[in-house]
């Protein structure tokens, strides 16, 4: 695989990433992936739960959606105390173990107010309640808080309250390299959307129309690929995933993109991934089959919903799901291969 598509890649997800986007906003990201799919020439529009949607028109008929989700997981804001500390609750599947302590940033209305999330001093007795969490209780989100060293006053002036969006903060967000693998916080989400971003490069007379979809709110239940799919008719849709490397399933790290059997939403459409399968097969691109749990994607919702007849899961492997992530570029490149092929090839 050439080195410079590797380097591409990176730096395609490492832009992506510096843009916050978690769920229910996610207007930095949203920015740049409308400019970069204006560049290409490749209108785009939005819809009213916040849906990206670049079409591209085909040539042979049928309809397909491909779906990236936009937003990644954080924490939403519950309580604000007089001495500047700031108490949160997980947005999506956001745990405080997984972040650790360090610099969040918070979403203001006004203004993006980095702070430090804290549990405590570790030098403590029984007398302290973060003792417990030394050596036998789970750090929950109700134990932690934000440490911004501003007034109440000062918080609210930036526009800062309960709903108040968290992330990891931007100065510790960055990807890194190590050698053909990427390592970052949000690799679920910015990952696939540079994939989606690459296919609409790549993409000029595809046998379906091409529905590239960068959807909304899924981490808290696929909210905008459910309002799509209820409203634009389509013949299959593919989501962009994450595949979570653990030792309950048959899925090895390296260059082979992850085609779902079943996750916990349901099965995936057996007509639809042997299609994916001769596609790959016929440029010569590894392809692993697994069957997942303690999962869902855009594809399994909408389907269970009955918004879509067919619909599949095509991931990359993945260290650390939903903490700082690690996956293999040349198997998010291959994933760009793969779904180039489908849709020259089209639906059959």
């Amino acid at each position: 695989m050439a080195v410079d598509t590797l380097d591409a890649l990176f730096e395609s997800i490492g832009d992506l990433v510096m843009r916050h986007s978690p769920s229910g906003v996610e207007r930095e990201v949203d920015e740049l992936l409308t400019a970069r799919f204006e560049s290409m020439g490749v209108r785009v529009n939005s819809d009213a739960s916040g849906n990206l949607i670049a079409k591209i028109p085909g040539s042979g008929g049928g309809s397909l959606g491909i779906t990236a989700h936009k937003d990644e997981i954080g924490t939403i804001v519950t309580e604000l105390s007089e001495d500047g500390r700031v108490k949160v609750r997980k947005l999506g599947g956001s745990f405080p173990w997984v972040y650790g302590e360090g610099v969040v940033d918070l979403l203001g209305e006004h203004a993006c107010v980095s702070g430090v999330l804290s549990f405590g001093s570790r030098h403590v007795s029984h007398a302290s309640p973060q003792f417990v969490h030394k050596e036998s209780t789970p750090l929950r989100w109700s134990d932690a808080w934000v440490e911004t060293k501003l007034t109440l006053a000062e918080l609210k002036q930036a526009g800062i309250g309960p709903g108040t969006r968290m992330v990891i903060g931007k100065h510790r967000k960055r990807p890194f390299r190590l050698k053909n693998h990427i390592a970052s916080y949000t690799l679920d989400n910015k990952a696939s959307l540079a994939i989606l971003l690459e296919v609409a490069a790549r993409v000029r007379t595809p046998r379906p129309d091409v529905y590239l979809i960068a959807s909304a709110k899924e981490e808290v239940g696929a909210i905008g690929a459910l309002y799509f799919t209820q409203r634009q008719e389509l013949d299959a849709l593919i989501a962009l995933e994450i595949c979570p490397l653990a030792p309950e399933y048959a899925i090895a790290d390296g260059v082979a993109p992850v085609l779902l059997a079943e996750d916990s939403y349901g099965l995936y459409d057996c007509s639809l991934n042997n299609a994916i399968r001769r596609a790959a097969e016929r440029r010569d691109i590894p392809l692993q089959h697994a069957v997942i749990s303690g999962f869902g994607s855009d594809g399994s919702i909408a389907m269970k919903a009955g918004n879509v007849p067919r619909a599949a899961c095509l991931g990359f492997p993945t260290q650390n799901t939903h903490g700082y992530e690690i996956a293999h570029l040349g198997a998010i490149a291959n994933c760009v291969d793969i779904l180039t092929a489908f849709c020259e090839d089209g639906l059959s």
